[in-house]
Parts: C-alpha cells; structure tokens; sequence
C-alpha cells in the first residue's frame, strides 16, 4: 500500500507539473552583446537543474579523489584489525584445543597488531608453560605487566597457576598473596590457593581458604571437611613437642571442627606426648561429655599428672553408662595400676581381654603379672601378646612374585 501511495503521488505531481509548464507563457533573455538569446520559462528551469545536477556530480568527484588515500588508509587499517581480531580469537581457540603452538603464534600476531596487548601476552605466555618453555614464558608475563592496568587480575592469576604448574610454590603463592592484598578474593584464586598452601605445609592457610570455599558454596560440605580435618591434624602434628603451642591452637579450633574424634584423638596424643596429661584430661573429658569415642576413652589411661583418684572415679562412671567397651576397661586397668590398685586392675583388664582380646591388653595384663611375681602366667600373656603382634603384622610379597615382576 505505501508503494502504491508513492506511484500515485508521483504521477499526479507529474501531471500537475506538466499542466503548469503548459500553461506557463513566460520566457527568459539572455543579453550578452551583441548576442541576445531567448529560452522559454519551462526549458531555462530544466536546464538549470541539469547544470546543478552536471556540477554536484562534478564536486563529488574531485572531493572523492582527494580522499583516496585517506580512504585506502582506513580500507588497510579495517583489514589489519579485521586481521588482528581474527588472530586473537585464533589464539584463543587453540589454546582451548589444547594446540598450544599455534596459540603461542596467533596470540604473538595480535599482540604485534595491537589487538588486546594484555590479554594476548598472557595467552602466549599460558600457551609457553604449557610448552614448558620458560624463556618465553617470562617474556610473555613481563610485557603482559607493561599492560597491568588492563590485566592486573588476570595476570597475577595466570602468573600464579604457572608458577604452580612448574612447581614453583615460593612464587606462586607471592603472586597470590599480591592478587590478595588488593582485597579482592576470588573462587579461581581461593582454588589455586588450596594447592599451593598445601603444598607449602601452610596448613592455617589451608583451613582459612576451605572455610570461605564452603562459605561461598564453591565446596561442597563433606570435601571441605576432610581438607580442614587434614589441615588441623598436620598442624598438631607439627607442634607436638611443644604443649603451650598445642594447647594454643586447639582454643583457636571451633567448636564445630572439634567434635571430629580423629582430630581429638590426635591432639589428645600428641598433649600426653608432650608432657601435658593435665590438658589432655580436659579435652578428652570435654570430646566424650559430648560424644562418646572409645579411642579417646584409651587415651584417658594414659593420661599423667593430675587426681588420678578423680580420674578414676569418672571412667567408672562413664563404665556404667558403656559397660562393654574394651578400651575404657583398658584405661581403667592402666589407672588402677599407676595407684597401685593391683586387685582392680587385674580385674579390669581381664574384663576387657574377655570383650576383646588384643595386643595392648595381653601385654598390659602380663605386665602387671610379672609385677607381681607371677612369671609363669606373665610369660603365657607374653606369648599371647606376640602371637597377636604377628598375625597383625602384613604379609611379605613372595619372591616369585618379585622374579615375575622382572
């Protein structure tokens, strides 16, 4: 419809045009002595337009061809960042096919282009690590800095995962702990963090990161709570000489950490190891008033210093309440025995010898025999001790086996 409105509007202004031209009469004279020349109105008017028309179409030419080269600058300009563009998604797409020498060369092409100088430096320099090329990897990452304005995260986390890849950990968590100090945490670099700071025995660190990992919901519940539970044990581990420190670091655990009997266990051991029974009391009494553990209620025995008459009197009660568990029958015999309870002991560790005959409780009670003069019955529990020992100790590979192998 809006075509057939057009067609018709033209014709009628052309018809209207020639009905005008036709009743127009006028003329024009042109006086130019001694010539003189006469046109009618209409034709004067068509020849005029012709003459703009003939001189626009003049103009643009002559301004079209003083703006050639202008023109071809920008044509060759259009077709090298066409170009350029084209290398960097290159570029890109290599280095996620896993084609890295291709991508170290596109990326090395839009970088001389000008297409994303940043960005392309650290695709180069990804590609070189993964080349394991260290020359150009450092090359790629210091002109990648000349553009840190651009790329400053993304930098630092490429250099680190690098650094990480090459097992440089010093470094890589330097570039870390810089990316860090910008107050910016991210999930790639909390990620990163986790295997550097693991790899570095920096345990704190480790427990740190898993916690706002799971906070953030980048880690699930039950990874995060192996990895805080490997961290808490390596850092008791490494402080189990020194009680004041272990005591100190156990305050720091929250609540919610500590109710792991792995992780009791280990720091109530490693407090009896350091000379601190006194500590190892308290945390032990604390684990099992809120959740019963027979490891920690053996560790109890072993506890020294303190009231062992206390002592005692609460295993017996926590003895009511879990009348069948060997080993706080066990810690009950070995405290009897530090009081010189020969009678109870004896009792207690022939109770659990009946509930479970073990290693510990053979060699505790044939002990205690021996102590008391009764070496016959002693050298029996000695036997017995040592058969146990062996049919617990793993079988050694036949060497067929290790002829077959070869």
């Amino acid at each position: 419809m809006r075509v057939l409105i057009w067609l018709l509007a033209l014709f009628a202004l052309a018809v209207g045009l020639s009905l005008a031209a036709g009743y127009n009469e006028g003329y024009v004279l042109l006086v130019l002595p001694p010539y003189r020349v006469e046109l009618s109105l209409n034709f004067f008017v068509v020849l005029l337009l012709a003459v703009l028309f003939l001189g626009y179409l003049a103009l643009r030419t002559v301004v079209n061809t003083l703006r050639l080269p202008e023109s071809v600058r920008r044509f060759r300009e259009a077709k090298r960042r066409e170009k350029a563009a084209q290398a960097f998604r290159d570029a890109v797409q290599n280095l996620f096919e896993g084609r890295y020498g291709h991508a170290l060369k596109n990326a090395a092409l839009a970088y001389e282009a000008g297409e994303a100088r940043g960005l392309a430096a650290l695709i180069a320099a990804r590609a070189a690590r993964a080349m394991r090329d260290d020359g150009r990897e450092r090359e790629w990452l210091e002109r990648a800095a000349e553009h840190d304005r651009d790329v400053h995260v993304a930098r630092l986390l490429i250099t680190a995962k690098n650094h990480t890849d090459a097992r440089r950990f010093d470094e890589a968590a330097q570039a870390l702990e810089t990316l860090n100090s910008g107050g910016q945490r991210h999930i790639a670099g909390l990620r990163l963090g986790l295997r550097i700071y693991r790899a570095l025995n920096r345990w704190t660190d480790v427990v740190r990161i898993a916690r706002l990992l799971e906070k953030h919901r980048a880690l699930a519940p039950e990874p995060a709570r192996l990895l805080k539970l490997r961290a808490h044990l390596e850092s008791l581990r490494a402080k189990e000489t020194d009680a004041k420190a272990l005591v100190k670091y156990w305050d720091t655990i929250p609540a919610a950490e500590r109710r792991v009997p792995q992780l009791a266990r280990e720091a109530a051991r490693a407090l009896i190891a350091a000379g601190d029974g006194v500590a190892a009391q308290c945390l032990i009494e604390e684990q099992l008033e809120a959740e019963w553990d027979s490891g920690l209620a053996e560790l109890y025995g072993q506890c020294r210093g303190g009231d062992m008459v206390s002592r005692i009197a609460r295993a017996e009660k926590w003895l009511a309440a879990h009348p069948n568990d060997a080993r706080l029958l066990l810690a009950l015999g070995r405290m009897c025995r530090s009081r010189e309870l020969w009678g109870k002991a004896q009792s207690y560790f022939e109770a659990s010898l009946a509930l479970e005959p073990t290693q510990a409780g053979y060699a505790e009670l044939a002990t205690l025999m021996d102590y008391l003069g009764r070496t016959e019955e002693a050298n029996r529990l000695y036997r017995r001790a040592a058969e146990l020992c062996s049919q617990a100790a793993p079988p050694t590979p036949a060497p067929v086996a290790l002829a077959d192998q070869q």
